[in-house]
């Protein structure tokens, strides 16, 4: 019998049609060069996989302006030259078929003046992220805590940066509102200590969200706008938002009347059933729309997520990484090589 997973399907209101549900996950790599944009080698590691039958890629993060950023040698998207950079990416990878999405990215408090031009920090909150950064061994940077007047300033950022992506051809853009960056530290009470529009209630701490969405929608239209979101993950243990439940149930629906028609539930390293999968299941029934979602699931446990309705397609990352032949080895039934650091250091 064959498998959904890797059948032909046809996404109600987006994209088209896909040779099968298997979608690469965004993940941050450090290739760019030094002025911060896409080079041969990306474009290489994306088309890889889209050749051996990845539908979907979702790039890695995408920063859309200097001071969002919290990383050594990520691509920016602040500019044309930036976006130009990223043409031969997306001409490789649709002419092999796949579809590439561009994830729109700031780090928030994940940072360091080091990363963001010598500017501090923004976030929710004007206290400072917990550990050290691996990027250059120093605590995270201390935030400012963004006033109200400057939220449209932010969405400015958005905006831009994907009229740019959308200008250079991607077939999408996905706002990054997940794994502790900017939009995560509103939406999570356990950060998010305002007391303004922007923090305090479930409605409030929602609003940046909501309005951002609600700005880009005219830009992109609801077939090439996904928001990304995950509520719970590892992070030293199970960690989530705190009303799960509420918080849920208010920005759910209100990003399906907004006219949003994609969501992706990402819960980064941390088993599936844990986070994502327990996420997905109370998603689902105030989501009727396209649904991605996985960690490192089996053939069989995405097809199960499938069958049941719970996902539209399954995304994987480090088995991506580590095995651009994915599908084909999938389609065979062959074991999947693991990762290491070895294949980690470079674009393979």
């Amino acid at each position: 019998m064959s498998l959904q997973l890797l059948s032909p399907f046809v996404p109600e209101g987006v994209f088209g049609p896909m040779p099968n549900r298997v979608a690469m996950a965004a993940m941050t790599r450090g290739f760019a060069d030094e002025r911060h944009r896409c080079t041969e080698e990306i474009a290489a590691y994306y088309a890889r996989r889209a050749a051996a039958g990845v539908s979907l890629i979702l790039t890695e993060g995408i920063v859309v302006h200097p001071s969002a950023d919290g990383y050594r040698n990520v691509p920016h998207l602040q500019n044309d030259e930036h976006a130009d950079s990223w043409i031969p990416a997306i001409r490789q990878v649709q002419e092999a078929g796949g579809r590439i999405v561009a994830q729109l990215w700031h780090c928030g408090r994940i940072s360091h003046p080091d990363f963001t031009g010598g500017l501090a920090p923004v976030s929710s909150t004007d206290r400072p992220a917990a550990g050290i950064n691996r990027q250059n061994g120093q605590p995270y940077g201390q935030p400012r805590a963004l006033h109200a007047s400057e939220m449209p300033g932010i969405y400015r950022l958005f905006e831009e940066a994907a009229q740019r992506a959308l200008g250079a051809g991607f077939d999408g853009v996905q706002v990054h509102m997940g794994h502790g960056y900017l939009f995560d530290q509103f939406l999570d009470a356990r950060i998010n200590d305002r007391t303004d529009a922007y923090g305090g209630s479930v409605e409030n701490r929602c609003r940046i969200a909501l309005e951002l969405v609600e700005r880009l929608l005219p830009v992109c239209g609801p077939q090439r706008l996904m928001v990304r979101i995950s509520p719970a993950r590892m992070m030293g243990g199970l960690y989530e938002w705190p009303d799960l439940d509420d918080m849920l149930g208010h920005l759910i629906p209100r990003l399906d009347r907004l006219g949003l028609r994609q969501l992706d539930i990402s819960c980064a390293d941390a088993p599936y059933a844990e986070t994502s999968g327990r996420i997905v299941r109370k998603v689902r029934p105030l989501w009727p729309h396209f649904l991605i979602g996985g960690a490192s699931l089996s053939a069989g446990d995405a097809e199960h997520e499938i069958q049941e309705g719970l996902l539209d397609m399954v995304t994987w990352g480090r088995a991506l990484l580590a095995n651009p032949d994915f599908v084909r080895r999938l389609e065979r039934g062959q074991a999947l090589e693991p990762m290491t650091p070895e294949r980690r250091a470079v674009l393979y």
